[in-house]
């Protein structure tokens, strides 16, 4: 037999981490006390009440049966109450918001909904992997923009506004960014904004990191006008604990809500009824909820400093999110080397910064998501390993 994938399967590969926690598990297996610090998979639990309110729900014997496609109307509200207060944005919860199944999930569906093949999609660079990656599944043309760290790595809008984008549908932006932490600000979000009215484009702020180690909250749509030609993504996987329960959402204006619900109800039926009333409970959670998780997040981001101090590399120490974005000495080979040489050696897992772009094998991260305990440990055998 010769049974040949989709065309589309030659477009992408695997992703990276799945592949290196594969690899990772394979020298645990062996013996090896790997810790991984390249994942953001938040180690804290959420909150009590929100464990309390899943368990009691998913006790109730009306409650496992399929949902609706848009959510219950308490999450909807929930969501909107959420964005009213932490971002002075309204949103209708009847037809403005849809829940979805984490912000990778929303990336296809919305990718799905808007592009045709051939139409171009601007990604940043460097960039969250998966907007290359659905741009190729489904058939669309990427096209980079670079965030220069001189930029405070934000997009050059005069620059690109000077090339031809006549076939550019769609825009990738996302702040505070990831890898680099940049916070961006309500100046670039209203040029943003601007830019996609005048070009005609559709502009998607992923927002997940809104919470971590940053006390400015904003929204791209808190700009007037900006629901005309904006989507935005949220979630509660960094901001709640809540990474594997797949809790996120998109909110834009009615026509583009109902595009994307084309999309994502011939591709799912529903999401737990238990998960979406344990969401209504962890977006009512007061903010010192956030002070305390941030709390932690600076605890562990000094012994990160002090790990990449060890490495010789250079960081923005005013960096937000939950890594640490820095640049590796002139005189190491690249990212590659450097995780490699520290994952075999001392055996810790750092990300190399290729991953999120080619010419960003100058730099690492390393995640925030281990306890203190570890991240000491780390350190010290980051420390041994170079003789420090």
């Amino acid at each position: 037999m010769n049974i040949q994938p989709a065309q589309r399967i030659s477009r992408v590969e695997e992703y990276y981490f799945s592949r290196k926690l594969k690899e990772i598990d394979l020298l645990r297996s062996q013996g090896k006390a790997v810790i991984n610090l390249g994942i953001g998979n938040p180690d804290l639990p959420p909150a009590p009440e929100v464990l309390d309110e899943l368990a009691n729900a998913a006790a109730h014997p009306g409650h496992h049966g399929y949902q609706s496609y848009v959510g219950i109307p308490e999450l909807r509200k929930a969501f909107a109450d959420w964005y009213r207060t932490y971002f002075n944005v309204t949103l209708n919860p009847v037809n403005e918001i849809l829940p979805m199944m984490g912000s990778k999930e929303a990336i296809m569906h919305i990718s799905m909904a808007f592009l045709n093949p051939g139409d171009e999609v601007l990604l940043p660079d460097p960039g969250y992997p998966t907007y290359l990656s659905v741009c190729n599944l489904v058939g669309a043309t990427p096209r980079t923009y670079l965030l220069d760290p001189a930029r405070n790595y934000e997009p050059d809008l005069e620059a690109l506004a000077k090339q031809d984008l006549s076939k550019v549908k769609l825009m990738w932006v996302n702040y505070p960014n990831m890898p680099t932490g940049a916070t961006g600000s309500r100046a670039l979000l209203e040029k943003l904004v601007a830019f996609g009215k005048a070009h005609n484009i559709l502009i998607c702020n992923d927002n997940p990191y809104s919470f971590i180690l940053n006390q400015n909250y904003q929204s791209i749509l808190s700009v007037e006008g900006a629901k005309e030609c904006c989507i935005e993504l949220n979630s509660l996987s960094k901001s709640h604990n809540m990474s594997g329960w797949r809790i996120g959402m998109m909110a834009s204006n009615a026509e583009f809500v109902q595009y994307v619900l084309r999309v994502k109800s011939n591709m799912d039926s529903g999401m737990f009824r238990p998960l979406q009333m344990a969401a209504v409970k962890a977006l009512s959670l007061p903010s010192s909820w956030y002070d305390e998780v941030n709390r932690n997040y600076r605890e562990r981001r000094e012994i990160v400093f002090e790990m990449m101090d060890l490495l010789g590399c250079t960081y923005d120490p005013k960096q937000v999110g939950m890594f640490v974005w820095g640049a590796i000495p002139a005189d190491v080979e690249s990212s590659r080397a450097l995780s490699d040489k520290v994952l075999y050696e001392a055996d810790v897992f750092i990300t190399p910064g290729y991953i999120f772009g080619e010419r960003w094998d100058t730099h690492i991260r390393i995640s925030l998501c281990t306890k203190v305990p570890d991240l000491q440990d780390a350190k010290a055998r980051i420390q041994k390993l170079l003789g420090k």
